[in-house]
């Protein structure tokens, strides 16, 4: 009988684990954490966010410079097909106000439980604790266990290793040096959906730690985009800074350092704060006048003493255009374990059309440890189902040339 392992319990593992399984082939998923989905587990902690609503079009343009790679794999298994797999575990879903898209009670354990009995059901064996440390050259994989060195053979093998973040979670990005050292083209591993490190003054990081910074537009380029982040002792974070960090990381591996432009008034325009900040404001202190007049107080007042020097505080027009456009220099993005996800990676084009490695026939590639990104909001997780779909029907078409 005709026998696959996968290696790697993530979304993408566990989607090739039931495509290649569908078909009657023996299936063992091996994974180096005590249980599987762990990551899927956490990314569900504050509500799933399984896929988004986005029209196709505008849902494939997230995947940036790998959006032609990533493109077939969604036509295949998109968010419509992934929405009717949840359903066909009896789990309904939603679509938020963001366009977001949620199972019915916005848990992950109910679907992983569901998934799993449907796997195990399928004769779907797992191994746990099982740490893969290298594919030999004869193809067998060398798993380290709590027993000891395993040596494994299969017909063909799925590594969904994961990238480099949340490392306390399985994916640390170990792989990296195994495959290269098979002539495998990997991209540097970076951090995506990061947070940046900020030089804020010893007052501000004590002062506004945890602070959210509310209803702003950041720019960049030609990013814009309104929202909210966080300030942290290190610098900032949260979903606006997110959306924008595979550029701002790209421009600070390119020049050390990016500017991000801070809209703290977007519902008012340039004239109207001129007109305003020109008024007399009597005996009242210009903190106090910030707040009373234009609304600006606590962590946004904050940040314009971080960055406005004491010249252009008292010029008017100065001060309204740096509150419409105020510079903040980021430094590094935090390092890549805190990271949501990982770019860099496998890349495409060491990769066939069936996601199998060109220098290694019969190993497939799926998920984060494939070189693409995107931001949150759905698109992460939808990608790894889907490259897990292909690459389990990758399989069955080599198994059944072979």
């Amino acid at each position: 009988m005709r026998s696959v392992v996968i290696v790697g319990g993530g979304p993408a593992g566990l989607m090739a684990a039931e495509v290649i399984s569908a078909r009657g082939v023996k299936v063992d998923v091996y994974d180096s954490m005590p249980s599987v989905g762990r990551k899927f587990l956490m990314a569900g902690k504050g509500g799933l966010n399984i896929t988004h609503s986005d029209p196709f079009e505008v849902f494939v343009a997230r995947y940036g410079k790998r959006q032609q790679q990533i493109e077939p794999l969604l036509k295949k298994f998109g968010a419509r097909e992934l929405r009717e797999w949840v359903h066909g575990f009896g789990i309904e879903t939603f679509i938020g106000t963001s366009g977001r898209v949620f199972p019915v009670g916005m848990k992950a354990s109910p679907l992983l439980r569901a998934w799993l009995k449907r796997l195990n059901d399928s004769s779907v064996t797992f191994h746990l604790r099982h740490q893969l440390t290298r594919i030999r050259p004869d193809r067998s994989l060398q798993f380290q266990t709590p027993n000891g060195e395993v040596i494994v053979n299969a017909d063909a093998i799925v590594l969904a290793l994961g990238g480099g973040s949340w490392r306390r979670l399985g994916s640390d990005g170990a792989w990296v040096d195994w495959l290269k050292q098979a002539e495998v083209e990997v991209e540097p591993l970076s951090p995506s959906n990061c947070g940046f490190d900020v030089k804020w003054s010893p007052h501000f990081r004590e002062k506004f730690d945890g602070h959210p910074v509310k209803s702003v537009v950041l720019s960049f380029g030609e990013f814009r985009q309104q929202g909210e982040f966080i300030i942290t002792k290190e610098g900032v974070e949260g979903g606006l800074i997110y959306s924008a960090s595979a550029m701002l990381r790209d421009e600070i591996y390119a020049s050390g350092k990016a500017v991000m432009l801070l809209d703290l008034k977007p519902d008012r325009a340039l004239e109207w704060l001129k007109e305003k900040l020109s008024r007399p404001r009597g005996k009242r202190s210009l903190a106090s006048y910030l707040e009373k007049s234009l609304g600006i107080f606590g962590v946004k007042a904050g940040l314009l003493r971080e960055f406005v020097s004491k010249d252009d505080f008292v010029n008017a027009e100065r001060l309204a255009a740096l509150i419409k456009a105020l510079p903040v220099p980021l430094v590094a993005p935090r390092p890549l374990d805190e990271a949501i996800s990982t770019a860099g990676g496998v890349t495409f084009e060491s990769l066939d059309e069936n996601l199998m490695l060109r220098n290694l026939p019969g190993v497939f590639c799926a998920g984060e440890m494939l070189d693409w990104e995107a931001p949150t909001g759905g698109y992460l997780l939808t990608a790894c189902f889907s490259s897990g779909y292909a690459a389990g029907h990758g399989v069955i078409k080599y198994l059944s040339e072979k």
